[in-house]
């Protein structure tokens, strides 16, 4: 049994992953943004599923849930699940919170990014980007550095498995009721990738779509931009990476 924190998981995507994780038998960790996305999450909660709340756009919250987490059992998985699509917390949801919360936690031994096709129309650049949401920000550009971050600590820290998926274009309130892609499929690769002892999920640094290894944008694995990223996030918060 593993402990698992699924960030964003009152509803879509992330909802389901922590119900199917929980569901087998694992030690889940919920999160939502506030109290009333929390009172969703009473199912879940209710059969003794943990519960972390806070506002990923307030770095201050970000710090908060750290700080609660770091007193509890270590985490062996994290599924950095919540994003948003688009407005002025893009940059704040997508990749500052995720970045700081890595940064605050100990590293776990598994780690999964949920990117987006639509990571390969970002632009590989970090000079003049608001972190800060104070411009509304580009959706494929916080997936190229969720995805980049991804590869930067496979490369960075060989004990932990990480890696970043592509769940399709699904049909949550995200995605849309029309969307084409298949709701099971959007979750299974996730909790394979934090639970699974198949060979193929003990590897590190792929971008998988389906429980298949693709290519993402090169610019994902070039080492070079990938300290770009990492400098300028950790400028940005205020930390750094262990040993970064």
């Amino acid at each position: 049994m593993s402990r698992i924190l699924i960030t964003g998981s009152a509803d879509g995507l992330g909802r389901l992953t922590a119900e199917a994780l929980h569901a087998q038998g694992h030690d889940v960790v919920v999160h939502a943004r506030n109290a009333d996305r929390a009172a969703h999450l009473r199912p879940l909660t209710d059969r003794g599923a943990g519960i972390v709340i806070g506002d990923f756009a307030d770095r201050d919250a970000v710090h908060h849930i750290a700080a609660e987490l770091a007193e509890q059992a270590p985490l062996d998985a994290v599924i950095h699940n919540a994003g948003v699509w688009t407005g002025r917390n893009v940059m704040p949801v997508n990749i500052i919170a995720p970045y700081l919360l890595t940064a605050l936690l100990p590293l776990p031994e598994r780690l999964v990014c949920l990117s987006s096709g639509s990571h390969f129309g970002g632009r590989p650049r970090v000079d003049g980007v608001d972190w800060q949401g104070r411009g509304a920000g580009s959706y494929g550009d916080s997936k190229l550095y969720l995805t980049t971050l991804a590869a930067a600590i496979a490369r960075l820290f060989p004990a932990v498995l990480s890696n970043s998926v592509d769940p399709g274009w699904v049909p949550t309130r995200m995605g849309g009721a029309g969307a084409p892609d298949s709701l099971e499929l959007g979750h299974r690769t996730q909790e394979w990738l934090a639970t699974s002892d198949d060979p193929e999920a003990h590897t590190s640094g792929g971008y998988w779509y389906h429980q298949h290894r693709q290519k993402p944008h090169p610019s994902v694995y070039d080492t070079a931009f990938q300290d770009r990223l990492l400098s300028a996030l950790a400028a940005e918060t205020g930390e750094r990476l262990p040993r970064c």
